[in-house]
């Protein structure tokens, strides 16, 4: 069985999350966008949770959306003003999910996506979500992944 981990972030979250999955036989697939966010958390985080927040797509450089070897893929995405992030917004757009076990992994400040875990049940009925508190700083949230594959 492969696996596949997708993932974008700003803070760091998301490359730990990626270590951990590493470790664990994911292949990984780093999201990189044509546009970097200010290193001012404060306008990067107003710039990025109004990007949010109006469901915008950012555009993404070399972004790979062969997944046919997979039979499971996990998409990671910091959560900005309760939503999935403009680049896995675009990720989702370019990339066909059909016949394959997703899990979404969402990193946030406060370890809860109840908006974007809504989106995600009406875009993917059968996904799975895990809820990760700042895996950067929280390492045994890590775990949590556990669960969702053997």
């Amino acid at each position: 069985m492969k696996r596949l981990f997708i993932y974008y972030t700003n803070t760091g979250s998301g490359d730990t999350v990626s270590k951990y999955l590493q470790e664990k036989n994911f292949d990984i697939r780093k999201v990189e966008t044509t546009y970097k966010l200010s290193k001012h958390m404060l306008f990067a985080m107003m710039k990025g949770g109004f990007d949010a927040l109006k469901k915008k797509n950012a555009e993404l450089v070399n972004y790979d959306n062969n997944i046919s070897e997979y039979d499971e893929v996990f998409i990671g995405s910091p959560i900005w003003n309760g939503r999935l992030t403009p680049p896995i917004n675009s990720v989702l757009k370019e990339t066909n999910l059909e016949n394959k076990k997703v899990v979404f992994v969402l990193y946030s400040g406060g370890g809860q996506a109840k908006k974007a875990e809504k989106v995600i049940s009406s875009l993917y009925p059968n996904a799975q979500v895990v809820n990760l508190k700042q895996p950067s700083k929280y390492k045994e949230e890590l775990e949590k992944l556990n669960n969702y594959f053997k």
